[in-house]
């Protein structure tokens, strides 16, 4: 009864500490993402990122639940190694003998799962980004009738995941089993090596037979561990991608916070220079002042910077070069909820 009411007590602890962490997780993930300026947009699709909000903290979740299950049983192996220890000595130290195999072998594979499953969690990423960017233009494809071709670029997506996690299920397969059977080789050098010494009056029948019993216990474990290896590496992974989304470093930086004046209009850029990635430049060495009062249309061909100079005013985006005034302070030194405050954009 004892044991029965301390498991569910356990489990009932564990469940609400999961909850909490995925709770506080997804809040702080999201909120990162929210504050993150248009060029980390640009960088990441945004199926990747609701598949990190979402599918990545619930993977973190349940690493929690598997580690506080693994510790668990490491703490009865702990306590039954100590009865083992004062049954026989010996035997014991035999048993010790097997450890440090157990984890060479299985510290072998750590560095192997990992790899596989950070390529396995980044291919279902690709898949999740294909079908929320397919589905989220899907009047578009249907209008140009491109199904085929929205088809066809998700099924090359389908298809590497496929590949990578198939290649995954492979490595983490040989885990379980290898570690199996040297459990196995273990039991028959203690049955032989008992069985020698039983027969010689060092050890008696029954601790040779307490022994034996309790290998698959002491084991059990390490085994436990290795065979949910799969999942603690993906909820590493997971933690890993959830944690890049909330410490990325902004790109837009402002050099202070000071409190926005009313804004006139007055505009002003000087010695210009703004690219998305190096290979393209968008404006450079670009001269523009916009008066008080003035409406100006900029016309151009696509891709010329029109809609860029229009983020630039309202600081989506960092620029390389030169300065942009407004209202003769430069824009790095407002407070950027004070300005965006007093802009209206309509698309």
């Amino acid at each position: 009864v004892g044991l029965w009411g301390l498991n569910w007590l356990r489990r009932s602890l564990i469940v609400r500490a999961v909850g909490d962490v995925v709770l506080d997780l997804r809040t702080r993930a999201f909120r990162a993402a929210a504050e993150h300026d248009l060029s980390f947009y640009d960088q990441f699709s945004s199926g990747r990122i609701v598949s990190r909000i979402t599918s990545d903290t619930n993977d973190f979740g349940q690493l929690i639940v598997i580690i506080a299950d693994v510790v668990s049983q490491m703490v009865q192996a702990l306590i039954l190694g100590v009865v083992l220890f004062r049954t026989d000595w010996r035997m014991s130290l035999l048993l010790v003998a097997f450890m440090p195999i157990i984890f060479a072998v299985a510290a072998g594979f750590r560095a192997l799962a990992r790899l596989v499953t950070k390529r396995g969690m980044k291919a279902t990423a690709d898949v999740n980004a294909a079908i929320k960017e397919t589905i989220s233009g899907i009047s578009i494809a249907k209008n140009f009738r491109q199904e085929a071709s929205i088809f066809a670029s998700f099924d090359e997506s389908n298809q590497q995941s496929y590949q990578v996690n198939i290649r995954r299920g492979f490595v983490l397969s040989l885990v379980f089993p290898t570690l199996n059977a040297l459990s196995g080789i273990f039991v028959g050098i203690l049955i032989y090596a008992g069985g020698m010494s039983a027969e010689q009056g060092l050890v008696s029948i029954g601790a040779w037979y307490l022994f034996i019993m309790s290998l698959d216990q002491f084991f059990f474990p390490i085994l436990n561990l290795t065979s949910f290896w799969a999942q603690i590496q993906g909820g590493l992974s997971a933690a890993e991608r959830v944690f890049a989304l909330i410490d990325a470093d902004p790109n837009v930086i402002q050099t202070e916070k000071l409190d926005v004046p009313r804004l006139r209009g007055e505009i002003q850029f000087e010695h210009f220079n703004f690219h998305y990635s190096d290979k393209e430049p968008i404006l450079r060495d670009f001269e523009l002042v916009i008066r008080p009062g003035e409406t100006l249309a900029l016309v151009g061909h696509t891709g010329a910077g029109k809609s860029s100079i229009a983020k630039l005013i309202a600081r989506f985006y960092e620029f390389q070069g030169g300065r942009l005034m407004i209202y003769g302070r430069d824009i790095r030194t407002f407070d950027l909820g004070q300005y965006r405050r007093q802009l209206g954009i309509v698309s």
